[in-house]
């Protein structure tokens, strides 16, 4: 995917409402809602019993924090898929060049790359209750090494918003804490996106979707096969 050139740090950006939001609808279950017991069945049908410690400790989590403050759920949810996956990139972990895992696949593999983090920890944290307009997923470029670093990589990050027009903080798979982006310099946005739809503006308050949700085929693809692993 081609990636715009962006020189405003992170913490602007987003709080300025300049990024674009790109995704499509997904139902979201009230917390207690979920069909455990249908996603585990499908976990175990491809993965086999070797998933159930993982999925396990993931269906805990999902319901031990639905009713706890939404900071507790991105602490907890941060710090679990963080600890429980290992990093590896898309052609290790599936040979391909470029594959957007669903949470069961990421489990399943015990593996993922940037991309596969961001995504389980934004299904996860649909499912413990986060309110879907407070969370979105970003595509940035991120500095290697030392604060001054030239060199950037493309990666992906998931930010959750207190409010529509507050400063958002992110959850990264690079670093254990969950920073305020304006602390986040070494970080520069490309665009943003959600289940919520396509959006522009400078609130994230837009009720209607702004371009068609085929620009983003691989999203929209993702949505697909988690809905067909029983998100729904």
């Amino acid at each position: 995917m081609p990636l715009a050139r962006v020189s405003r740090p992170l913490g602007r950006l987003l709080t300025a409402g300049l990024l674009v939001t790109l995704g499509v609808a997904l139902p979201l279950l009230a917390p207690g809602g979920t069909d455990f017991d249908r996603i585990q069945a499908a976990a175990v049908q491809r993965w086999g019993d070797g998933v159930m410690i993982r999925f396990n400790a993931w269906r805990h989590l999902v319901q031990s924090v639905s009713t706890a403050s939404d900071l507790d759920r991105i602490r907890h949810v941060n710090y679990f898929f963080n600890r429980q996956t290992r990093f590896a990139e898309d052609p290790v972990v599936w040979n391909q060049a470029d594959y957007w895992a669903t949470p069961m696949e990421t489990l399943g593999r015990g593996a993922g790359d940037c991309e596969d983090f961001a995504i389980a920890k934004y299904f996860t944290l649909l499912e413990t209750g986060v309110a879907p307009e407070k969370l979105r997923l970003i595509y940035v470029l991120a500095r290697i090494g030392v604060s001054d670093a030239t060199l950037s990589q493309a990666h992906m990050v998931l930010a959750y918003y207190p409010q529509p027009d507050a400063e958002p903080l992110v959850m990264d798979n690079l670093i254990e804490d969950i920073r305020p982006a304006s602390r986040r310099p070494d970080l520069v946005p490309i665009f943003s996106f959600s289940r919520e739809g396509i959006f522009t503006g400078s609130s994230g308050r837009e009720s209607r979707p702004a371009v068609s949700n085929a620009r983003l085929s691989r999203w929209e693809n993702l949505l697909q096969r988690v809905k067909a692993e029983g998100f729904d």
